[in-house]
């Protein structure tokens, strides 16, 4: 919990939050430690599976079933490929409900917790996993024409908000 509370502006406070707060999340900032990358949650939960299977651990996944998204954390300012339809990326800028790990509030629940080392999912092997899920449900269309190499153009983002947040 410490390492994922070191992403906040004051992370005592936002570990005792955690502790003594009823809701039970903390509103963090992307950008500076992981950034977010979400999907919508059936090709989401697709992609955790390959991620799963493949050769080295992955890292944190964050799901809002409330929202229908699943976010993988990533290394800030790495992503160098987007997904059309859905996928989103949360970077400097944004910010996250995070559920205290281990918790589940309001259809937020981790998937995949931190662990406390700072592990995050590989961008490389997120992208495998994208393009693999592809191909598995047939969707040459996500294979052949939302997988886009970035070069240097504004960002997409979003954020994972608390009902009636906005």
């Amino acid at each position: 919990m410490e390492w994922l509370s070191a992403a906040a502006p004051d992370p005592v406070a936002c570990a005792w939050r955690w502790h003594h707060n009823e809701m039970g999340t903390e509103l963090l900032p992307a950008g500076r430690l992981w950034d977010v990358f979400m999907l919508p949650v059936q090709p989401g939960l697709l992609v955790l599976g390959a991620l799963l299977h493949g050769p080295r651990k992955p890292g944190p996944v964050l799901a809002d079933f409330d929202r229908e998204q699943v976010g993988f954390f990533v290394p800030p300012q790495a992503m160098t490929f987007r997904v059309g339809a859905g996928s989103r990326l949360a970077g400097r800028g944004t910010w996250i409900v995070v559920p205290r790990p281990g918790h589940r509030v309001h259809g937020i629940q981790w998937l995949l917790p931190p662990d406390g080392e700072g592990t995050l999912n590989e961008p490389g092997a997120l992208e495998a996993a994208l393009h693999a899920t592809a191909a598995l449900t047939g969707d040459t269309a996500a294979d052949d024409n939302r997988y886009h190499r970035r070069g240097g153009g504004a960002r997409a983002v979003a954020t994972l908000p608390p009902s009636g947040v906005h």
